[in-house]
């Protein structure tokens, strides 16, 4: 821990950053750069703040300066952090490339490409997608076979992607594609693929709940410079993997922050109350403390984790268990929210319902598939028995 006039004193720094530069209009439409819930917020004043942090670094805090960062010790980045939400102000700089594919970049890529990729991330300029998932590749990802023909200085890439978060908003992919058929796993690579090549054609998926979040990617000789290529030729497997542990990080740690928000406050607006002023029934009080208690500990573990993570160089196979435990307590929040709501959490259209119930009854069928992504909990639970436990097969 940081000596803590040192940190004071950032804070005062923080503090009047803020108050020079935060843009009031912005609170309550917070729209990550990167999500997977619809296009970035493109108005004058959303552009302007994106400007503003990226200009000083703080949209992406804790990066070197080389990169767009503002070199700030996690804890700085705390206090950051915690004075944007004294003010309503929030960092609408994230998403998947910001949180996966640049921490990835930055142990595996050259100097050139960490130069080239990151400053535009840190600034909300690009946006980018992941490209995984295959129709016929999914929990069994080694098995993907988009193909990547070595054409000499660049590849010739043919195949489809699916299940692309945010993909058909995307400036660029990257992800794995195969450039040898003969082996499995040393026969993938990973790549960098711009959105704009031509041959390349995004499709948006609907989902249960009525959005297009993720979208299937098609590509027809799509031609990728080989200075796109991230490591060595055969060598993608392994970087893929490492990207996948700090998604899951994502996953069950800083990306459900809104577990911690009160539900005791919520329900008051929609269940009986007793003479104290709390929950009249006492099953549903119940829950819902089980459930605070659980997302504090939750969260208190995961504190823990990303200092160890950070003593050792990036998150470890344990980033399996809390992307387990997140996403469950992701799933017991949306039933919560349903639960307490009663019949004004199943609306779907029509009058009688608020867009916040309405927007409620479609995160409840959309985080059914939070156990899915990122690799479901059977994925998970076999990384914790093999890597954590150190078991194996029996033949």
């Amino acid at each position: 821990m940081a000596d803590a006039e040192p940190i004071e004193q950032f804070r005062e720094e923080a503090r009047s950053w803020l108050e020079e530069n935060w843009i009031p209009s912005l609170k309550g439409r917070h729209n990550p750069m990167g999500m997977v819930d619809g296009p970035t917020d493109m108005s004058e004043d959303m552009v302007e703040w994106r400007r503003r942090l990226g200009e000083r670094g703080f949209g992406t805090p804790t990066w070197p300066k080389p990169y767009g960062g503002a070199g700030l010790s996690s804890e700085e980045a705390a206090v950051l952090d915690e004075e944007m939400r004294k003010i309503g102000a929030y960092n609408p700089i994230g998403g998947l490339a910001v949180g996966m594919f640049a921490p990835t970049l930055m142990e595996f890529g050259t100097a050139e490409q960490k130069l080239k990729w990151l400053p535009p991330l840190s600034d909300g300029s690009t946006r980018g997608c992941q490209g995984y998932s295959e129709p016929g590749a999914g929990s069994d990802l080694a098995s993907l076979q988009s193909f990547a023909e070595d054409k000499g200085d660049h590849y010739i890439v043919n195949g489809q992607k699916t299940w692309q978060s945010g993909g058909q908003w995307a400036d660029f992919c990257f992800g794995l594609f195969r450039t040898d058929k003969s082996v499995k796993h040393d026969g993938i690579t990973f790549l960098i693929i711009d959105m704009d090549s031509p041959g390349v054609e995004t499709r948006p998926i609907q989902l249960i709940s009525g959005k297009s979040p993720f979208c299937e990617t098609f590509f027809t000789d799509v031609k990728v410079p080989k200075e796109n290529r991230v490591g060595e030729e055969g060598k993608g497997w392994t970087i893929g993997k490492r990207l996948l542990q700090f998604e899951r990080s994502g996953i069950g740690g800083g990306g459900a922050r809104s577990l911690l928000r009160s539900l005791s406050d919520h329900a008051k607006n929609y269940v009986e109350l007793d003479d104290k002023g709390e929950i009249a029934d006492k099953a549903l009080r119940r829950e819902i403390i089980e459930y605070d208690m659980r997302a504090r500990n939750f969260f208190t573990t995961v504190a823990r984790a990303q200092a160890e993570a950070k003593a050792q160089g990036g998150p470890s196979a344990s980033s399996s268990a809390l992307k387990n435990i997140g996403a469950g307590l992701v799933q017991k929040r949306s039933e919560l929210m349903v639960e307490i709501m009663g019949m004004n959490g199943y609306g779907w259209e029509g009058e009688g319902f608020t867009e916040e119930e309405l927007a409620q009854t479609r995160d409840w069928l959309w985080h059914r598939a939070v156990t899915i992504y990122g690799g479901s909990d059977e994925v998970q639970n076999n990384i914790l028995a093999k890597r954590v436990l150190g078991m194996r097969d029996h033949q």
